[in-house]
């Protein structure tokens, strides 16, 4: 982590002034990840062009891991290794303790990570809230971001890192998660507009200049 600098004398940002090489990315399904950080992680590869990403991803069927590998591809080409742990959807906790903790275990052992980035350990959907806490529970060195997923529970809270965006981030984004995923499309929660609400929101809480923004919560952050 690198140097602050004051904004309009109401906030602080942290910038990244040393290379990040290696980024492991934690879903309990597919589009978990782009959901709730696919700006951060667009930005993070082209501020350092020899960042690798590996995307782990606990739950899905070969419908869902076809549409997940399309996107990590096309959000990062040939930079990202994607590797699905193949257990049931809304039943990890359950069904699949042992086996998930094994999967993500196996991952921490591919790559070794100066960032994480995984679902909120206060999420109420018991399949993100449980690999968070297995993320916790793994990498113990690492800077853990948790990212928000907008849903029913309406479980959202108050996150303290923002990643700001501009209007052509945020678009791209939405494009993305409008162009994967045909699996998701028609539920009730996604939809572009439910995307861009939320980035609006969180833009005007951290005073992003184009108004957009993704936001994290972090149990331990150290600045070096």
């Amino acid at each position: 982590m690198g140097s602050m600098e004051e904004r309009s004398g109401l906030m602080i940002g942290v910038r990244f002034e040393r290379d990040v090489e290696a980024v492991v990315c934690i879903g309990a399904h597919p589009d978990d990840i782009e959901v709730g950080a696919a700006g951060l992680i667009a930005s993070l590869a082209r501020a350092n062009q020899t960042t690798r990403f590996l995307f782990a991803i606990a739950a899905g069927d070969d419908t869902r891991e076809d549409e997940a590998m399309a996107s990590a591809q096309d959000l990062l080409g040939d930079r990202v290794k994607v590797v699905f742990g193949r257990m049931t959807d809304n039943m990890l906790p359950y069904a699949h303790i042992r086996e998930s903790k094994q999967f993500i275990r196996q991952a921490s052992e591919m790559i070794s990570p100066d960032l994480v980035i995984a679902p909120h350990i206060g999420d109420r959907h018991q399949d993100h809230r449980f690999v968070a806490e297995l993320a916790h529970q793994i990498f113990r060195s690492q800077m853990i971001l948790e990212y928000e997923i907008v849903k029913l529970e309406g479980d959202l809270g108050k996150p303290a890192i923002y990643h700001p965006m501009t209007s052509d981030e945020a678009a791209a984004k939405l494009d993305h998660l409008e162009s994967h995923f045909a699996s998701q499309q028609g539920k009730h929660w996604y939809h572009r507009e439910t995307f861009a609400g939320l980035m609006r929101i969180r833009g005007v809480e951290c005073l992003a200049t184009d108004g957009y923004a993704e936001a994290f919560h972090a149990n331990r952050v150290t600045l070096a």
